[in-house]
C-alpha cells in the first residue's frame, strides 16, 4: 500500500511539472508587431518587471457600435532593450516578440515578451508636414 501511495504521489509530481512547464515556459507562438510606442514603464510589487503598449494603426470593434485602437501590450526581460525602447516613447517601433501560455510574475504581467527591436524611426505622424501659411 505504501509503495503504491508513494508512486502515485511521484506520477502526480511529475504530470504536475509537466503542465507548469507548458503553460508558462513553453512557446505558443512568436512573431513581429509594430506600431508607435505608447509607453514603457517598470512595474511590480515584489518583482519588478517592464511594461509597454504599442498602438498599432486601425481599429478594432470589440462590441458594435464601438471603435477602439489596436493595442498590443507586452513585457521585456531584457534590460538593454527596455533602455533602448525607453528612449523610443511616441515613436514608431517594429518588435519581435515570443508568446507564451501564462505570464510569470518575475518575467512580466504580458503573456507576450519582447525579444528584439526590428526598427525604431519617427512616427507617421511627425513625418507629416504642416500645410504652409499662406498669405491671402
Amino acid at each position: 500500500m505504501k509503495k503504491i501511495v508513494t508512486t502515485g504521489i511521484i506520477v502526480l509530481l511529475i504530470v504536475a511539472a509537466i503542465i507548469f512547464w507548458w503553460r508558462h515556459y513553453f512557446v505558443f507562438g512568436e512573431g513581429v508587431k509594430a506600431g508607435d510606442l505608447n509607453y514603457l514603464v517598470r512595474k511590480g510589487y515584489i518583482f519588478k518587471t517592464w511594461e509597454g503598449k504599442l498602438i498599432q494603426t486601425g481599429f478594432k470593434t470589440p462590441a458594435p457600435g464601438a471603435i477602439q485602437s489596436n493595442e498590443f501590450e507586452f513585457s521585456i526581460t531584457d534590460d538593454s532593450l527596455a533602455v533602448m525602447l525607453e528612449r523610443a516613447s511616441g515613436k514608431f517601433v517594429e518588435l519581435r516578440y515570443k508568446e507564451y501560455i501564462a505570464p510569470l510574475p518575475w518575467r512580466g504581467m504580458s503573456r507576450y515578451v519582447v525579444i528584439e527591436i526590428l526598427e525604431i524611426k519617427e512616427s507617421e505622424q511627425e513625418q507629416q508636414t504642416l500645410i504652409p501659411y499662406q498669405m491671402i
